[in-house]
Order: structure tokens, then C-alpha cells, then sequence
């Protein structure tokens, strides 16, 4: 089968398509970067989500996976992501995947990035619906803290490092091969779930402290 990942170079994004390509999928990759993965089955394009799109037939699994932050979020990670999505959905697909943030839910960080990643969630619900009549699923992936280049200055920085972990129930972030095992399962393994937002956040979200 044939799949496209988004923000291939990185990150979440390189995970994701090297489980792919571990798993003998041909893989087509999306970055401003040039290629970070070198493997017959992989196919590389230089470009941004929001220029010209290249022609490709038969996509079985769309990654949404490409963004950015405080650089023109919502151009990027909502009309760019929506542009891609378009492109490629055809009666052939099988699963559309987003990889949003848990900040859609939650609303804790940059204005722009949440009501991208917001407006990411809503599409992936109208998406789940227009593709259901190919027996298509579409989903998202909201990670909180993930261990990536993007969050360097976070985890080389001590202090502010055990300050975010205090944030987890867990007292840790997720790795990229973590977030590439669940986009692999919910757009492989997975048949009957659609339309739904998976927290992958080390139990950020549930984090209180009940004072009696």
C-alpha cells in the first residue's frame, strides 16, 4: 500500500515513516527539508503543504503530519493540512491520519497554534464523515510533551525539563516511536474507529491537585 506522510524529515513525521517502511509500505514523504531517509521504497518531495501539490494516484494512508509554530500556523497547519487532504482523499483511501496537539483540547500555548490545531481537530470530524462511504477511517493524534529537536531547549534546560514533567501523571513525554506505533495501529490494525481524538500525553490532561 501506498502512504504519505507529511513533515517526513523530523520528528514525528520520520518516525512515522520509517514504521511504514519497516513494515514494507511504499512511502512518500512531504518537508521543506531534503530527505532524511534512505530506503528503496521511499520517495521524497521538497515543498511545502501550501504550494503546488504534486500529482499522486492511489494514496491508501494519508499522515497529516507537517506544521509549524508562530509562523504563520494557521495558513500552515489548518490550510495547508485541509489542501493536502483534498488533494489526495479519492475512493482508494483507507485511512486519513492528523497529527494535531493536545493543546487543541486543552488551549495551553501559543494563540495562532491552538486555533490551527483546533480547526485540524474539527476538519478531521468533517473528513471522518465525507470518506465513511469508502469504508474509510479518519482520525487524530493529540501528543503532549514528545521528545523532538522542536523541544530542545525544553529538555537540555533542567529546570524547565522537571518543571513539564511535574505537568504528567506519568513524569515523562513521549518518544517519536511511540506516536509512529499509534498512527501505525489506528491506520493499519485499527477498522472501526473513526472520527475520534487519541491523547497521547503521559496524563497531562488529568493532572489536578485536590486540596481538601
Amino acid at each position: 500500500m501506498k502512504v504519505l506522510v507529511t513533515g517526513s524529515s523530523n520528528g514525528i513525521g520520520r518516525a512515522i515513516a520509517l514504521k511504514f517502511l519497516e513494515n514494507n509500505f511504499e512511502v512518500i514523504g512531504f518537508d521543506l527539508l531534503e530527505a532524511t531517509i534512505e530506503n528503496s521504497n521511499y520517495k521524497h518531495f521538497k515543498q511545502s503543504i501550501c504550494d503546488e501539490l504534486p500529482e499522486i494516484e492511489n494514496i491508501d494512508i494519508l499522515i497529516n503530519n507537517a506544521g509549524v509554530q508562530n509562523n504563520n500556523d494557521i495558513d500552515v497547519n489548518l490550510k495547508g493540512t485541509i489542501k493536502v487532504t483534498e488533494k489526495y482523499i479519492t475512493p482508494n483511501i483507507k485511512s486519513v491520519i492528523f497529527i494535531t496537539s493536545s493543546s487543541a483540547s486543552t488551549g495551553s500555548e501559543f494563540p495562532e497554534y491552538v486555533a490551527s490545531k483546533g480547526g485540524v481537530l474539527a476538519y478531521m470530524k468533517n473528513v471522518a464523515l465525507r470518506i465513511a462511504k469508502y469504508g474509510a477511517t479518519a482520525n487524530s493524534i493529540s501528543p503532549g510533551g514528545v521528545l523532538t529537536k522542536l523541544n530542545e531547549h525544553i529538555i537540555k534546560d533542567e529546570n524547565l525539563y522537571k518543571q513539564v514533567l511535574k505537568e504528567t501523571l506519568l513524569n515523562k513525554w513521549a518518544t517519536t516511536e511511540e506516536i509512529a506505533d499509534y498512527a501505525y495501529f489506528i491506520s493499519v490494525i485499527n477498522k472501526s474507529m473513526t472520527g475520534e481524538d487519541i491523547f497521547i500525553d503521559n496524563g497531562e490532561k488529568l493532572k489536578s491537585n485536590f486540596i481538601w
